[in-house]
């Protein structure tokens, strides 16, 4: 097999800003693996949060030396077994290799990556859409346009230095989609003395549940504030891989998986292993990334009870197709592989 890479820059429509920083723009790696004749695809983003910068990512996917491997077949077992990448790899780097490692296999038996993983239907998830921190009245605007177009789920940012302004931001977009189901995601920005005094208020707004509303480093804290939480709590930042669901299963309402962040889909397929009976519900989130950065999660989509897939949707132009989501749903294609395409640049 032969590996080559390629870096592309993500423009979003607007800025993005969450209670850490603001972003307008990311660089995506593509990687590219050829073997008889035909092509599998996988992205990693860069990540200031993750500390991944444009280098780190080109010299990590270069050092996953593919061409030993007889086909993707025998490289997927590699991976499953630890041995494909070398120690110390970022997890994102992993689960772009991963990706054009299924999209190559599924391409080679005629099938999706959904059917390869075991599920006999294409799997289709509404997708929440979000609403950055930003002015009452620009919420409130957004929050129209997106439920008039089909969004059923709205997650808004929160952790504004003045929490007035969350409450608000909540509130008016009540107003303006009373219908819509909300998420509330703090990104970590409370302290729990904050948190057990603004949850309250937030469920009398109807939020339906809370991401990681204290800072990460203490999942303990976060256990305690979810056991007299009025709100469901789903855990993010405190929930990076496999050991962190387990530590959290049964304690914490829901734990965020992202495919960057554990290591790609069968990381995620073992995390959803381990929160199975636990009462510990599995969310599918993202990074800003393109359709072929979020297309891998799609194909999974069926297992969570929320998804979070809308990375692609916030890009002034995304520079893949085949997911959907502008009308509020991402769905898996039955194409064989991830079933995404590259489109001409605007």
């Amino acid at each position: 097999m032969k590996a080559t890479t390629r870096t592309v820059r993500l423009v979003l429509a607007e800025p993005l800003r969450i209670s850490r920083s603001t972003t307008t723009a990311r660089d995506a790696v593509w990687l590219t693996v050829t073997h008889d004749g035909l092509h599998g695809h996988g992205e990693a983003v860069t990540s200031v949060y993750y500390g991944l910068d444009t280098p780190t990512l080109q010299r990590h996917l270069a050092a996953v030396a593919l061409d030993r491997f007889a086909g993707p077949d025998d490289a997927l077992e590699a991976l499953r077994e630890g041995k494909l990448a070398p120690a110390g790899s970022p997890p994102a780097v992993t689960a772009a290799v991963e990706s054009a490692l299924l999209d190559l296999a599924g391409r080679h038996a005629g099938a999706p990556v959904h059917r390869l993983l075991g599920a006999p239907a294409a799997p289709a998830a509404v997708t929440a859409r979000t609403i950055g921190i930003t002015t009452p009245l620009r919420a409130a605007a957004e929050a129209r346009r997106l439920t008039a177009a089909g969004f059923q789920v709205l997650k808004i940012k929160a952790g504004a230095d003045d929490p007035e302004e969350d409450v608000e931001r909540v509130r008016v977009v009540r107003d303006a989609a009373p219908g819509a189901r909300l998420l509330l995601d703090p990104n970590g920005a409370w302290s729990t003395a904050r948190a057990e005094t603004m949850l309250p208020r937030f469920a009398e707004l109807g939020v339906e549940a809370v991401e990681q509303p204290i800072a990460p480093g203490d999942p303990e804290a976060l256990a305690r504030l979810a056991a007299r939480s009025p709100l469901p709590v789903i855990a993010d930042e405190d929930a990076v891989g496999l050991d962190d669901a387990r530590r959290l299963a049964g304690r914490v309402h829901g734990v965020n998986v992202k495919l960057a962040k554990c290591g790609g889909v069968h990381a995620a397929l073992r995390i959803a292993e381990a929160l199975r009976g636990s009462g510990t519900a599995l969310m599918l989130g993202c990074l800003t990334a393109s359709t072929l950065g979020l297309a891998p999660a799609v194909h999974l989509a069926d297992r969570a009870r929320w998804a979070d897939l809308d990375g692609h949707l916030l890009l002034a132009h995304d520079p893949w197709t085949g997911i959907g989501g502008a009308d509020g749903h991402v769905r898996a294609s039955d194409r064989p592989g991830l079933g995404v395409e590259e489109v001409a640049p605007c």
